[in-house]
């Protein structure tokens, strides 16, 4: 019997597994690299051998937890999966993309391969405070890895410096101090690297007693909210939830109009696993201008990019879901595609360019949308 296989049987309470099927008949990747975590769940318990999946099965899993969430049982397939890239991880079988982006985050703090000294350039000529200098309650705007070191994120994030410092809310940046989160870290199975993280990260917070932390990624908003154990922040928000209450609040001085049609793409890592479905539509709806309209797939349906669990660094042959992703934004008529996530960003303008959509389709984040309503049309 091989080693540690009961303990995996126990902790994931395989032998409740009632074999329907649900988890495989929602997987947005059963089709594209025949996924099949009920059988994999199943050999498993049955045989009390450990079964792992091939390459690209194991490692094509996005994270985006459907199978958990329409799991009858509760049970949560994601995870054991997870747990058998821990084991592989452990025995040095892991793909070449996947190895240098969790040893770049080793060295760089980043998955990106971009010294730590480069982590401030998204914010040349803004003047972003540090926050050892914000007097007061201390928001800490967590940028993440993505938003920091790519080119199309970085947009992201000078436009919510833009908006904060349009309404007066101040905050600041751990600057080049500032680590990866370790969300995907965790979900690529290096929990050892990820325990690191998520230590170093909550001693930063406490040596500049932050208050309250916002990230522009769901995926560094759901590490601190549900995997760092000991963070001791009075509030955890994503910035769709900033921009709603700062909405509410009527701090947002919309001087300029956004006319176009826009439909909104759920993020797996905020919507499936945090049920944040209402803000990003409240803030979207809210602009001037904007014809909101939905797609077909939402919220708990919402289909994934593809850009979780790893998957920015590992790709998997095949017509790519963000392209499927895109034409459903076309069909329902949308001039712009709104996101909340820095690797839906990614992905879907991506996308929207190598599906022949760059003409009809734009893919902004809500932020982005936000910034271009407060300047005068």
């Amino acid at each position: 019997m091989a080693v540690g296989v009961e303990e995996l049987i126990e902790r994931h309470e395989l032998m409740e597994c009632i074999q329907c099927g649900v988890c495989t008949g929602g997987c947005p990747m059963s089709i594209k690299v025949k996924l099949n975590p009920r059988q994999i769940m199943r050999f498993n318990a049955l045989f009390r051998e450990l079964e792992i999946p091939p390459e690209e099965q194991l490692w094509g899993c996005t994270t985006c937890a459907t199978c958990e969430i329409r799991c009858p049982k509760e049970l949560s397939p994601v995870s054991f999966l997870i747990s058998l890239r821990g084991i592989l991880i452990e025995q040095g079988k892991i793909p070449t993309t996947l190895r240098d982006a969790l040893e770049s985050v080793y060295v760089h703090g980043n998955p990106w391969t971009r010294g730590r000294e480069k982590r401030m350039e998204w914010a040349e000529g803004l003047n972003v405070p540090h926050i050892s200098e914000v007097s007061g309650e201390r928001l800490l705007y967590f940028v993440g890895c993505t938003p920091s070191y790519d080119t199309r994120g970085q947009l992201v994030a000078r436009s919510m410096v833009e908006i904060l410092n349009s309404v007066g809310l101040s905050f600041g940046v751990l600057g080049k101090e500032e680590n990866c989160c370790g969300n995907e870290v965790y979900s690529m199975g290096e929990e050892g690297l990820f325990e690191e993280l998520r230590e170093s990260n909550i001693e930063l917070f406490k040596k500049y007693k932050v208050d309250a932390i916002f990230t522009t990624c769901p995926h560094g908003y759901n590490a601190f909210k549900n995997l760092y154990e000991g963070l001791e922040v009075s509030l955890i928000q994503h910035h769709s939830q900033l921009l709603s209450s700062l909405i509410d609040q009527d701090k947002l001085q919309f001087k300029g109009r956004v006319e176009a049609t826009v439909a909104y793409h759920d993020p797996c890592f905020l919507g499936k696993r945090n049920s944040i479905f209402d803000e990003p539509r409240h803030v979207i709806e809210n602009i001037p201008g904007v014809n909101f309209v939905e797609l077909d797939r939402i919220r708990t349906r919402s289909l994934c990019c593809e850009g979780g669990g790893g998957r920015m660094w590992y790709e998997v042959p095949g017509r790519r879901l963000a392209e499927i992703r895109v034409e459903e934004a076309v069909e329902v008529g949308a001039d712009i595609l709104a996101v909340a996530c820095p690797f839906c960003l990614a992905t879907l303008d991506d996308a929207a360019k190598t599906a022949g959509y760059e003409e009809k389709l734009r893919v902004m984040d809500i932020a982005e949308l936000v910034a271009q309503a407060l300047k005068p049309s």
